[in-house]
C-alpha cells in the first residue's frame, strides 16, 4: 500500500491518519477561526450502511486513489454509478476509517434550494414569540434561537478536522442547484443576512445558533467560513448532465456495482463470518443476472436475510423467495 494514501479502504478506524494529510494547495486554503467543538461520533446511519463489522480491504485501487485526491486537493468528489453500487456508503466508509464523526447528509429532491442546505430561519416562530413577549412585558429572544444550520452549513463550520458531507442524488435537483453550489464550494464560506444585519447594529459579538448536530455554535458578523474544507461526496445516478464549471471543480469517480470479492465483503460486513459460503448459491444467482438488467445489491441482502428464516430443507421455497426478491428493476411491476 502506497504511503501517500490517507484513506486506504481497510475498514478499521485509524483517526490519527487524517493528521498526516499535508497542508492544502494555496488556492484551497481557508482561514476560518476554529471554534474548538468536538465532532460527534458516528450515528446509526453509518452502522446501517456499513454493517456491524469492518469492510474487508477489497475496494478498487483506482477508486481509493481518487478518494485520496479529493482529500489532498480539498475538492468535492462527484460519484456516479448504478443504484446499489455503494455511492452513499463511500462517504460513511471514509468517515469511519478516518474518525471524522457523523456523516452530514443532505438528500436532494427536485424542490431543494441551496439555502435549505446552508441554514433555516424561523421568521414566523420569532414573530409569534415576540408577540407573546410583548404581551407579558418581557424582552425579545435572541435571533440565534431561530436559526439552524443545515448539513452544508454545518460542514463549513471552522473545525480543525474536516467533516464528511454527503449530498445525495444531486441529479434529482432543480436545474439551478448545481450552479448555486459552485460559489459556496469554491469559496468555502457563506453569509447569513439575518445575522449580518444584527452584527451591524450590535458590533462584532458572536451570535449562537444551532448546527445540524444539535450543538450551539457561534457565528461572527453573520458569516460562516471553513478552516478544514469538508470531504464532500456528491452522488448521481447519471440521470442528467451537470454544468461544466461544476465538473471542473470536482474529482469524478464512477463506481461499478460490487461483484466477486467486493460483494463477498459486503455480505461479510452485514452477516458475519461464513455468510458468503452459506449463501454462495444466492451470490452466484445474483451475479449471473448481470445480463438480465439492473440489480441493486440491497436486493441480494434482502434475499439473504429473508431466506435465513426459511427452512434450509425446503430448497424450492428458499429459491422461490430469492427469485422473487432478486429481479432486475426492469421486471418489477410499474407503480400506477
Amino acid at each position: 500500500m502506497s504511503n501517500w494514501l490517507i484513506y486506504r479502504g481497510e475498514g478499521d478506524p485509524d483517526p490519527d491518519r487524517i493528521g498526516d494529510l499535508p497542508p492544502p494547495p494555496p488556492w484551497r486554503a481557508f482561514t476560518g477561526e476554529p471554534i474548538g467543538l468536538p465532532v460527534p461520533g458516528p450515528d446509526s446511519s453509518t452502522k446501517r450502511r456499513l454493517g456491524g463489522r469492518p469492510l474487508l480491504p477489497v475496494q478498487d485501487e483506482d477508486a481509493i486513489q481518487l478518494i485520496n485526491a479529493a482529500l489532498y486537493l480539498r475538492r468535492p468528489l462527484l460519484v456516479t454509478g448504478e443504484p446499489g453500487s455503494g455511492k452513499s456508503t463511500l462517504a460513511h466508509a471514509v468517515a469511519q476509517e478516518l474518525g471524522l464523526g457523523r456523516v452530514l447528509q443532505w438528500s436532494v429532491v427536485s424542490r431543494t434550494e441551496l439555502k435549505q442546505g446552508l441554514y433555516e430561519y424561523d421568521a414566523i416562530g420569532r414573530l409569534q414569540d415576540a408577540q407573546l413577549s410583548r404581551e407579558r412585558g418581557a424582552g425579545e429572544g435572541d435571533i440565534g434561537e431561530y436559526i439552524k444550520l443545515g448539513p452544508l452549513g454545518t460542514a463549513l463550520l471552522p473545525s480543525e478536522r474536516p467533516r464528511v458531507l454527503l449530498i445525495d442524488e444531486l441529479d434529482k435537483s432543480d436545474i439551478d442547484l448545481p450552479n448555486d453550489l459552485l460559489n459556496v464550494l469554491e469559496e468555502g464560506e457563506f453569509r447569513i443576512p439575518e445575522l449580518e444585519r444584527t452584527a451591524k447594529r450590535e458590533g462584532h459579538a458572536p451570535v449562537t445558533v444551532l448546527d445540524d448536530d444539535g450543538r450551539s455554535v457561534p457565528v461572527v458578523d453573520g458569516k460562516v467560513r471553513c478552516r478544514a474544507f469538508p470531504f464532500v461526496v456528491m452522488t448521481s445516478n447519471g440521470e442528467r448532465d451537470f454544468p461544466r464549471p461544476l465538473l471542473r471543480r470536482c474529482i469524478r469517480l464512477n463506481l461499478e456495482p460490487p461483484r466477486d470479492e467486493r460483494l463477498a465483503a459486503l455480505v461479510y460486513a452485514h452477516f458475519g463470518e461464513g455468510a458468503h459460503e452459506a449463501n454462495r448459491d444466492l451470490l452466484e444467482s445474483f451475479s449471473r443476472g448481470d445480463d438480465e438488467g439492473l440489480r441493486p445489491t440491497d436486493e441480494l441482502l434482502n434475499a439473504i436475510f429473508l431466506t435465513q428464516h426459511t427452512a434450509r430443507e425446503a430448497g424450492s421455497r428458499r429459491d422461490g423467495i430469492a427469485r422473487l426478491l432478486m429481479r432486475p428493476l426492469e421486471q418489477h411491476p410499474q407503480q400506477r
